[in-house]
């Protein structure tokens, strides 16, 4: 799959690298050729500089064939003009941007680009939303049986606790990230909202364990 990533600071590097580990290719996008350095030495995708909602530059991103678009640069304004490009001129259909002001974020979902508040965890969220099935590899072992991946969960787990993923899902919770931070869930340590769960399992339970947690938990009656 061929996913396009407008702005190479901090996060759009981030992301276009974890992207590119999963196995995909990238186009980065930037004004400044400068900060295609971000990217490291290792990066094997493409890199075009030039402003993101110019539609030269993003053809020759490949935003044709693209599968996801990402508009992560430092403007709200460009985020959103380049997001609504691509899903309206481009048709690509899964498409996000980050956003400054958190005041907007409802004109924008009301235009159906879905958006990312600037936070710790922004890339995070950004490959929840564009890569394909949701969750997220963060480490498969030599096998290739087991793998430890970041889950979407429901709304509705909250003020449930992790020992109840685990026992729904057959995984064991690795870590949790919550607010940025990451620690080690305890017995009693139970799901708050924006915690992100880093779930070891085996490969082939992967996509039963998405959908467990994207329904509601079973009742504890």
């Amino acid at each position: 799959m061929h996913f396009v990533i407008m702005g190479c600071g901090r996060v759009g590097a981030s992301l276009a690298r974890a992207i590119e580990r999963a196995g995909h290719e990238v186009a980065v996008i930037d004004q400044e050729e400068s900060a295609f350095r971000r990217l490291g030495t290792g990066f094997e995708g493409r890199t075009v500089t030039g402003v993101g909602f110019d539609r030269n530059t993003l053809r020759a991103a490949g935003i044709d064939q693209a599968y996801a678009f990402a508009a992560v640069s430092s403007g709200d304004n460009s985020n959103i003009l380049a997001a609504r490009v691509a899903r309206e001129k481009y048709g690509v259909e899964n498409v996000v941007a980050r956003i400054y002001d958190p005041g907007r974020a409802e004109i924008y979902q009301r235009l159906g680009i879905p958006t990312v508040a600037t936070v710790k965890w922004t890339s995070d969220q950004m490959l929840r939303r564009l890569l394909p099935q949701g969750h997220v590899p963060e480490f498969t072992d030599p096998s290739g049986k087991v793998v430890i991946a970041e889950m979407p969960v429901s709304r509705t787990w909250v003020g449930r606790r992790l020992s109840d993923v685990e026992e729904a899902t057959g995984g064991r919770l690795a870590y949790v990230t919550r607010l940025g931070d990451g620690f080690l869930p305890g017995r009693e340590t139970v799901y708050q909202e924006g915690d992100l769960l880093h779930i070891a399992l085996r490969r082939e339970d992967l996509a039963t364990a998405e959908r467990v947690l994207d329904s509601p938990p079973p009742s504890t009656d």
